[in-house]
């Protein structure tokens, strides 16, 4: 309603549906950083990943794999590199999880851990440039449209839903719930705990490589800083939806709302030409209230 009044570009399709595509992003992030909160986990390493994963993607794309051993090639269709990257992204989100559930790491060194190698990956593998030019049926991913809604809104709307489903219809969701909420109990009760944690890990780092490669779509280029402070985002989303950083606490329902808020306000600030630094401030004050929110209410319970 503020920004409605402050600008009448604001509340206009072609503004609405640039916010949805470009919340669809955060969204897949903030999907799977609410499955890591829920269990009780946190995943600092999402913005390499997407980095990492839309790298891979372009590389295999444009110049394919080179053998050197056996002096061979390969080549790769839109197809391939995005199912490379997607394992890419699983793969490290295994990792995190082996780290955490197998040699009891605290997630939050585990994860800072995985950023700044994979960080360091995307600078090894991209040699510090930009991958650009990958042509339009991979940059479709990013910025073609569906039935007139973009294709990154469909895509992490399709993500919402199966989300959404697996975590309120499925046994995995109600083990998720219990791990987060009460791990000991959980695990007297029969759940195993370190597969849920590890399971929620690779989707968390699966999304990450999702996001990715809408990323790399949407700019037909692999940057080499992609995705960097990403997680903080989609942490931000996931609290502002009603997810508790205890664990056992929150729902893809949420995670929505809170995406579309961060979505909203960076929009409407950018419009109403607020400074990029107030835009930090403000963006971290509603964190803050979030989480203070969700404490006072638990207080209450």
């Amino acid at each position: 309603m503020i920004f409605t009044l402050l600008t009448n570009r604001f509340l206009t399709p072609g503004n609405l549906w640039t916010i949805l595509r470009q919340s669809s992003v955060n969204l897949c992030l903030a999907v799977g950083m609410t499955y890591v909160i829920l269990a009780g986990g946190i995943d600092l390493s999402v913005g390499s990943i997407l980095g990492f994963s839309g790298a891979v993607a372009a590389k295999l794309l444009k110049y394919g794999l080179s053998l050197t051993a056996f002096g061979v090639v390969l080549q790769f269709g839109v197809v391939g590199a995005c199912l490379i990257a997607l394992i890419v992204g699983l793969a490290i989100g295994l990792l995190n999880g082996l780290i955490i559930t197998m040699f009891s790491v605290p997630p939050f060194v585990a994860t800072l851990g995985t950023m700044t190698a994979v960080r360091g990956f995307i600078m090894l593998w991209t040699k510090g440039y930009p991958i650009t030019k990958l042509g339009e049926t991979f940059d479709f991913i990013g910025s073609g449209w569906i039935l007139g809604v973009p294709t990154p809104v469909w895509i992490a709307g399709i993500i919402t839903v199966i989300a959404s489903v697996f975590l309120r219809f499925t046994r995995f969701g109600r083990y998720v719930y219990a791990v987060g909420g009460n791990e000991r109990a959980a695990i007297l009760s029969g759940v195993n705990a370190k597969r849920t944690k590890l399971i929620t890990y690779m989707i968390s780092g699966f999304l990450a490589a999702v996001a990715g490669l809408i990323v790399t779509a949407r700019l037909d280029s692999a940057q080499p800083n992609a995705g960097q402070m990403y997680e903080l985002d989609a942490i931000a989303a996931a609290v502002i939806g009603g997810a508790s950083l205890s664990g056992g606490k929150g729902t893809i329902e949420g995670a929505i709302i809170g995406t579309l808020t961060i979505g909203v306000l960076n929009n409407g600030l950018v419009l109403t030409g607020v400074s990029p630094f107030w835009q930090q401030v403000a963006k971290g004050f509603i964190i803050i209230a979030a989480v203070i929110a969700e404490r006072i209410g638990k207080g209450r319970e």
